[in-house]
């Protein structure tokens, strides 16, 4: 029996795309503990601390673990919980932010080290009334060391997708 030629024209088009699908990527799930290469224990990157009198804020000095990053994440698609502290706002949302593992990182207490703070830039806006609700963050993660207003961040991730983070 012959097919006919749209039935087989639309036959190798749903062939051609399946493969697509297929490759799709999905997102390997992580935890803080990730961001900390093997090897390296929690409790040595946590450092000490100095007062600073002048801004009366209690600043932490890390050595060189806090820097250290997980080699197996450079370039992984990931997706992890986080809180947003924001840096970028306009009227449509957060444009970007600081992924921090804990309410009131960096603001209400001394930041976490370099390699437990993500930069984050979304593809698309997040809505600012849901700055204080914990949410889930997809995307391309990098190895990135920089230094903003905050705090060193060590990761920065190109968000495909967020969500609110569900309990």
């Amino acid at each position: 029996m012959e097919l006919p030629r749209r039935h087989f024209v639309a036959s190798a088009l749903a062939a051609a795309t399946l493969p697509q699908a297929a490759l799709a990527k999905s997102a390997k799930e992580i935890t803080w503990n990730d961001l900390i290469p093997p090897g390296v224990p929690y409790s040595q990157i946590i450092g000490e601390g100095e007062m600073d009198e002048a801004a009366d804020t209690w600043r932490p000095v890390f050595d060189e673990n806090a820097t250290k990053l997980n080699p197996a994440l450079d370039g992984a698609y990931i997706k992890m919980p986080g809180f947003i502290l924001p840096f970028d706002i306009t009227t449509a949302g957060v444009t970007s932010f600081v992924l921090v593992p804990y309410v009131g990182a960096c603001l209400h207490t001394p930041p976490p080290p370099a390699n437990q703070l993500v930069f984050v830039t979304p593809r698309k806006p997040w809505p600012s009334q849901d700055l204080w609700e914990a949410v889930w963050v997809t995307g391309k993660m990098t190895h990135e060391l920089q230094a903003t207003e905050v705090a060193d961040t060590g990761y920065a991730l190109t968000a495909d997708k967020m969500e609110i983070y569900v309990w």
